[in-house]
This record gives structure tokens, sequence and C-alpha cells, in this order.
């Protein structure tokens, strides 16, 4: 687009090219400028003008889905004069094309809720609607899509119509739900069998339901309840109505969650859910899995809503212990995913129990517990035909391990050690099929790590018995028993006889195929554990790496054995430390030289990632004891490796992933060492910041804030850290400032910031007496309104973190100076950084950021007080009192209380709930 208004043939040849034009280059350039045109403020005009047109159903969806885009997100666009003309016309529209295409009409419903609910000056739009379309059968359908996508639309996330006027639309539109009520019933009565309308209306019944502005008891004695409950029972109800059904009563048991103050309607879906029993049946006899599914939801729903009045009044009126017997009937049917639906419910019972640590009550679900325990285990089966160990990444395996998460969530309540010896025992004196067997082990091992291993004769009995097990047993037999295994390394450590026979038996795992990753995980879990055992076996532990890659490893696998060895290496004695750590390292430096000379022969470049990443993980885990004043082990070794490691990074500067593995060996190398990493400090950051300077990888930004957070208090290092910082934010700003610089590299600016806090916590006054702090701070104010989770929260500590240092008097010598570098830093920003944080607050983040927020205002307030009261009134009057759609926003009195909310706030988190309650208003 060129910026003039496009003709209507031209937008419709557009959207003809975007669902016709056999190529894909056509294709893309239609979105692209279709895209460009709903952006703009022709976009109102040339909708309208198709829908008028009515010429196809693409077109007619495309201009419907704009109307509606436009007034979600660009509603300011238009004058308020405006609005009732909009309106008529987004009505004559939707009657016009009512018999076009339903996903149209759904579009235009949407984009007629969200002008309803924007647009103030119209009053009592419900009835309005209901007045003007319900007498006339052929309009009902879109009437009934209105009434069901306004109730929806009201928690929005993309219309922010505030806290105000959300209330007062919740207000009116529970004034009128009895006649919407009365309008579905009337439906129903008119339209008796039509599936199609009765599925309308169990929507439009559920999206009231779910906004919970039904009065109860209206609802409790209404025919619908009758009729929903009638459809569910029958066998012949077609699997489109089942579903809108079933989801009609979640919605409603959901809105009933607070039992006490419903229960004359909670009581009716009590009974009512009761009775599906028989046709739950009926749907599995029938082998109707979508039924099946639907029942189990609607039985899960009724449980989650009845749990608390279950576990207060176990077996009295609504805390009838039936409706756990329908879950576990639910767990009894074959299909895995039917069991799978109650999940969440079984792991909140568990919590709640767990919480109230009754034993009289835990006696009372314990045997629900055993039953569905033995359920999960039968669920766990692999098929009997089934080879080959088992996949843990497709479907059945991510059940297998939901399995094992609630398992360990709700094991408490059975006992681990009782479970653990009775799915023992069923190994040990039956004699079950290998299927059976495996999915025993792997329920072991789910709850292996919570049976006390103090002097337990069956722990150790298990792990005699399966390093026993001979290699003919069933591969995935022998897959879950290494796991178990490894679970179990607190006994192996307890009994330290085991060490010998447990390794040989993983050895003999480790060189299979199929099952070496998994016995490499379970070394790692024993040197984890075992480390001061594992000691003496330090050197077939340095075999194993050594021969790493003639196992078949996942790459995981490789480096969880590199940490275990490395743990392991950390215990042996200090003087032994540097020989074995430069043995370890041998392979991995040799393989780095291949590729560096291979590179240099032919011209290209190998990937060095493996490499980096197995040294990264043994610098990470090597942390030997070391005394002040001893040499560290490991610094001779680093730097013997600092050249390969300097090759590689430039071989491959221009690679943003090769760098960052490369920068994350180099941190976790300075990590091990610390303060005796001095002799790479200069070499180091001269590389950084040449590659920099071409390449602006953030990663060198991150590593710059390790190497200040461990020099950054030596005063011979601090202006070569200085230095580096401004050298380094030179490039960074440049690419921050590009259009969407920001919002384009999260990344850029949460390693700055950490770069920059650790300067404001290591060295404060170096950084405050700078002149590169004023372009950090005003960086910093910029980046306030990035809604990227890790670039604010660096952000904002950054500022926190700032500020504070000149509130925390820690009887530092330079208390005083850092106190007045810090008011003369706010008295130059501090204005401009509470306008923009209120701002960023109201219209920029999502609430989970307004802790952090609450705590930089909540400094700047312990800074300076008085001069924060100004700061924080000027900001609040800079803020719109209407909406768009001429809506109160916010009221003066509003303002008022949150101004004085704020400063008279004798703690954070007061702060943080003023803001929470306040921003809503904008939301």
């Amino acid at each position: 687009m060129d910026g003039t208004k496009p003709s209507v043939p031209i937008v419709y040849q557009a959207v003809q090219a975007l669902y016709h034009d056999p190529d894909p280059a056509g294709k893309e350039r239609a979105s692209v400028w279709l895209e460009e045109l709903q952006r703009s403020m022709y976009a109102w005009e040339v909708s309208d003008q198709l829908l008028q047109l009515k010429q196809d159903v693409e077109s007619c969806y495309f201009a419907a889905q704009t109307m509606k885009m436009k007034i979600q997100t660009s509603f300011y666009e238009l004058p308020p004069e405006t609005h009732i003309a909009l309106r008529d016309s987004l009505l004559s529209h939707i009657q016009n094309l009512k018999d076009l295409s339903p996903i149209i009409i759904t579009q235009l419903a949407l984009a007629i809720a969200d002008l309803a609910l924007q647009m103030a000056s119209w009053k009592g739009s419900v009835h309005t609607l209901i007045e003007k379309y319900s007498n006339d059968i052929s309009s009902m359908p879109f009437l009934i899509e209105i009434l069901t996508v306004l109730p929806e639309e009201v928690h929005s996330r993309s219309l922010r119509i505030g806290a105000n006027r959300r209330t007062e639309i919740i207000e009116d539109l529970a004034f009128c739900s009895s006649t919407v009520v009365a309008l579905l019933v009337t439906c129903v009565e008119k339209t008796g069998n039509d599936e199609k309308m009765l599925i309308k209306v169990f929507r439009c019944l559920g999206s009231w339901f779910n906004l919970g502005v039904l009065d109860s008891n209206f609802m409790a004695s209404n025919h619908l309840i009758i009729v929903l409950f009638q459809v569910l029972q029958r066998h012949d109800t077609s699997t489109n109505l089942h579903e809108a059904a079933s989801d009609c009563v979640c919605s409603a048991l959901y809105a009933i969650e607070n039992v006490d103050t419903h229960v004359a309607l909670a009581m009716q879906l009590f009974k009512g859910v009761l009775t599906l029993e028989t046709a739950y049946h009926m749907a599995v006899a029938r082998e109707d899995l979508d039924k099946v599914l639907n029942y189990c939801r609607i039985f899960t729903e009724l449980c989650e809503t009845f749990m608390e009045i279950t576990v207060r009044s176990p077996g009295q009126g609504m805390g009838d212990l039936r409706t756990l017997e329908l879950l576990l009937i639910c767990a009894g049917h074959p299909q895995y995913e039917v069991a799978e639906i109650s999940f969440n419910f079984w792991y909140r019972l568990g919590e709640h129990l767990y919480k109230t640590n009754n034993p009289a009550l835990h006696n009372v679900f314990r045997p629900y517990i055993q039953r569905l325990l033995h359920s999960l285990a039968r669920h766990c089966q692999l098929d009997p035909d089934h080879e080959g160990i088992p996949e843990d990444t497709d479907d059945f395996g991510e059940f297998r391990m939901r399995v094992s998460d609630l398992v360990k969530d709700v094991i408490f309540l059975v006992g681990s050690m009782e479970c653990f010896s009775q799915l023992y025992s069923t190994l040990r004196e039956g004699n079950p099929p290998w299927e059976v067997t495996e999915a025993v082990l792997f329920i072991m091992a789910a709850i292996a790590k919570s049976v006390d291993p103090e002097n337990n004769p069956t722990l150790t009995e298990v792990l005699e018995q399966i390093v026993l097990l001979p290699q003919t047993v069933h591969m995935a037999v022998r897959y879950t028993s290494i796991e178990l295994v490894g679970e179990m390394s607190e006994v192996v450590d307890r009994n330290p006889r085991f060490l010998d026979p447990v390794l040989n038996y993983l050895m003999k795992g480790l060189r299979e195929k199929p099952l070496a990753s998994v016995a490499a995980k379970a070394i790692h879990n024993i040197c984890s554990v075992c480390r001061d055992h594992m000691a003496q076996h330090f050197q077939g532990l340095l075999d194993i790496a050594r021969a790493l890659d003639t196992f078949a490893l996942s790459s995981d696998a490789a480096v969880g054995l590199l940490k275990g060895t490395a743990l392991v290496l950390a215990r042996l004695p200090l003087e032994k430390i540097a020989e074995c750590l430069s043995d370890l390292c041998a392979v991995q430096v040799m393989a780095l030289k291949k590729l560096l000379a291979q590179d240099s022969s032919n011209g290209k470049s190998a990937d060095p990632t493996v490499w980096l990443d197995r040294l990264a993980v043994i610098f990470r885990h090597t942390n030997p004891m070391v005394e002040n004043g001893q040499t560290h082990p490991c610094q001779k070794v680093i730097q013997e490796i600092w050249p390969v490691l300097s090759e590689t990074l430039n071989a491959h500067q221009a690679d943003n992933r090769i760098v960052e593995r490369c920068c994350r060996c180099l941190r976790f190398a300075v990590r091990c060492v610390g303060k005796g990493s001095a002799s790479l400090l200069q070499p180091l950051v001269t590389q950084m910041v040449s590659v920099y300077q071409v390449y602006p990888h953030s990663c060198f930004l991150y590593l710059g804030s390790i190497l200040v957070d461990e020099y950054g208090m030596e005063e011979g290092c601090r202006q070569g850290l200085l230095d580096m910082l401004q050298a380094l934010c030179m490039p960074t700003f440049q690419l921050l400032e590009q259009p969407n610089g920001l919002r384009n590299h999260p990344d850029t600016v949460d390693d700055l910031f950490r770069l920059a806090t650790r300067f404001v916590q290591r060295s404060p006054v170096t950084l405050l007496s700078s002149t590169i702090i004023v372009h950090i701070i005003q960086c910093a104010i910029a980046a306030t309104t990035l809604d990227h989770r890790d670039a604010n929260c660096s952000v904002m500590k950054f500022v926190r973190d700032l500020v504070h240092t000149g509130v925390s008097n820690d009887h530092e010598d330079d208390f005083e100076v850092r106190k007045q570098l810090i008011g003369q830093a706010m008295g130059q920003h501090g204005q401009q950084l509470v306008t923009q944080l209120v701002h960023s607050c109201c219209f920029c983040l999502p609430p989970y950021t307004l802790p952090d927020v609450a705590e930089v205002l909540w400094e700047i307030m312990v800074f300076d007080r008085p001069t924060f009261c100004r700061w924080l009134e000027t900001a609040l009057k800079g803020l719109p009192k209407e909406t768009a759609g001429g809506a109160v926003s916010v009221t003066h009195k509003q303002l008022t209380d949150f101004h004085k909310q704020v400063t008279s706030a004798e703690e954070c988190k007061q702060v943080c709930w003023a803001i929470r309650e306040f921003t809503r208003l904008y939301r």
C-alpha cells in the first residue's frame, strides 16, 4: 500500500489471490498487502463496502474479520459521533448475511459484542437486540451467536475495557440474564428437536454460566437443566450435541464452585450427574469413545466442584463418595486417555489431604487411592507385542510420565514403603508376563526415592534381584530396571557393598545400544549421590569418558555421564585433581584442535558444539574444596585450554549458536577457578570486545557480567571492566535504537542489564561516576515498556538495585558518595522514570511483572519520599480518564486513593497490591 485509499475491486482481487493464487509468492504478497490494509484507517470503510457487496464467502469473511479486529484493537481511531452509525451498519450486515456462512456470522457477532462492550452510549444492548430480533425465527441463530460471544468477550485480553466498565457491564448482564434464559427456553420449545439450534442454545447457556451472572436459584428449577440431562441420558444423541451439552454441564459445575452459596442448583447438578452412570456404561458398550470422554469430563468436574465438601464431610449429603466411584470406573476404561482426564482432580485431592494432615481422613480416602494406583499400573503396561525399549516421546510415553508424577504426589496416602513392598511381592510371588513386570518396575521407580533407605531389607533385596536379571529378559524390562536402579542411588550410598555389582550391571547396559543412554543416566545418578564411594572408581569413569563416543549415547546422556565424573573428580585429593581434570578434558580439547586443523585445511568449518558442551559440564561441576591461599587445582588446566577456546571462538565468530556455546564454556571455566582466571582476563576481554564490534552476540554481555561478578571488587580490575562495559555498550545502543530495536532484541536487553546490575552490585561508584551511566538509565527507562519476561525482569532489577545503593547504608566507606550520585541521577531522570513505570503498568506490561515494578517504585520512595509523592502525582495526572468508547476509565477518587495507598505504604507488598488493583482499571 502507498498510503492512498485502495478501491474495492483491488481489495477484492487481493482477497482472491490470497485464497486462489496457485503461486505461493503471489499468496504471500497478497497476505502482506492485506495485513497492511487492516492496519490502516481505510480498513473501516473498505470492510463496510465489501460486506454490502456480498460478493462471496471469502471477501465477506475477510471484511467481517477485519471489522472485528479493528473494533478490538483500533476502536480509538473512530470519532464518537460515528459509533451509532457503525452499530447500525454491523446489525444490518449480520441480518443480510445470515444465510451466507456461519464463520462470517461468528466474526460479525464478535464485532457487535466488542462494540457493545466498548460503546458506553449503547445502553441495554442485550434488551435492544432481543426486542429487535427474537420474534423472527430466521434471525434467531445470529441473535444467539451474539448472546454467546458477548459474555465470552467481557474478559477478553485484547479489549482493555478497564475494571470500571467491566463491573458496569457485568451488572447489566446479570440484570438481563433471566431474559436471555427465557429466550433460550422459548427457543427450545419452538424449535423442538432441531439439533443445530439446541447446540447453539447449550453453547449460549454455557457462556452465561462461565461469566458467573446467572441466578443459581432461578436456574435450579429451570427447564433447560432438565433438557441438558435428557440429552446426555439418550444413547442416540449425536456426537456434536453430546459435546455441547457436556460443555454446558461442566460450565454450570464450574460456576457453582463455591457450593455453599448455590445449594439448590448444586443439588440439581449433583443428582443429574449421578444419573449418567448408566449412560456411561452404554457408551462403553457401544465403544463410543467421544461420549465416554465427555462423561469422564463431567464426572471429573463434579468431583472438582464438590471436593471441599467431600473432604469436609465424606459420605454425607453432597460429600457422597459415589463421585469418586465414578472416576474410578473411568480409570478402569481400557483407553488410557479416559483415565488421564481425571489426573488434575486426584492431584488436587492429594494436595488438599496433605495440607489437612488428618490421619482419620487419610484412612477414608486411602482405599480409593489404592484402587487408582492399581488402575494406573495397568494403564502403564506396554503392548505384549511391543519390541525394544519403551518410547518416552510419543503420546503413551508422555502419559506414563504424567502417571509417574501423579503417583509421586499421592503416594503419601498409601505409604511409599507399603506400596513398594506390595508391588515387589507381585513380582516375587507370581510369574507375571513381561509387560506386567515392566509396568510394576515403572511404578516402583516413581516411588523409590520416597521410601526411607535406612536399614530397609526390601530395598536391598530389590537391588540384589535386579542386578541378577539375566540379559535374556525383554529389553523393556531391562530398560526400566536400569531406571529403577538409578532412582535407588540413596540405597547404594547407604549399602556400599552393592556399588560394584550395581556398576557392573549398569556397564552391561552401557555397552548395548538401546540401553546405553538410560544406563548413563543411572551412572550419573549414582555419581551424584555416592560421590565419596565413587572416588575409588574414578579411573573406570575416566575410561568411560575417554571412550564416550564408542557408546550409543544421546548427547544429554553423554553430558550427564561427564557431569557425574566431574562431581566425583571434585572429591579426589587436591594434588590429583589437576592431572585427572587434564585427562578428562584432553579428549574434548584434542577434538577441538582437530576440527580447527580441518577447518584451516579445507576452508569448511565443522560444528564444535558437542565438545564445547562437554567441556562446559566438566568445568561447571568440578568444584573441589580449596582453602584460602591454596592455588586452585583447575587453574593450570584452564590456562592450557584457553588458546583452543579462543581459536574456536575466532573461527566461528559469525555463528551465534556456536559463539553462545563458547561463552557458556568460558563462563563455567571462570566460575570454576574464580580469581584464579586472572591471567585470562585481559586477552578474553580484548577478544570479546573486538568480535562484538562486528557481531553483537548478546552472550558476550552475559559473559561480561560474569567477569564483573568475579573481579568487580578488585581495585586493579575496575577501570578495565568499565572500559569493557563502555566498549560493549556502543554497538548495543546502536542495535537497540533501530526501529523496534528493544522488541526485536530482548536477549540483548536482558544481558545488557544483567551486566549493568553486576556493576551496580560489585562497584557502584565506578559505574555511577562514569559518563555511560546516563545512557544506560535512558535505555532502561525506554525498556520498561518491554513485555518480555526475562528482559523486563533484568531491567527492573537493574533500576531497583541502582536506587537501592543509595538507600542501603551498609557501613561501607563510599555510602555518602553513592547516596550523592544516586541523588544526582534521580534528580535528572526520576520524574521520567516514575511516569514511564506508571504508564507501562497500565498499558504495556502483563500482571506477573507488577511485583518487580512495585519494588522499583518502593526503592525510589524509600530514597526520597516527598519528591516521589510529587513525581507520582504528575504521572497520574497524565493518564487518560475515559476510554475511546466514552466509558469512565478512572475516577478522581480512584486516582487519589491509589496515590495515598502507595505513598503511605509501609512495606513493598502494599505497593504491589495497590498497583495490581489500580492497573485493572486499564485492562
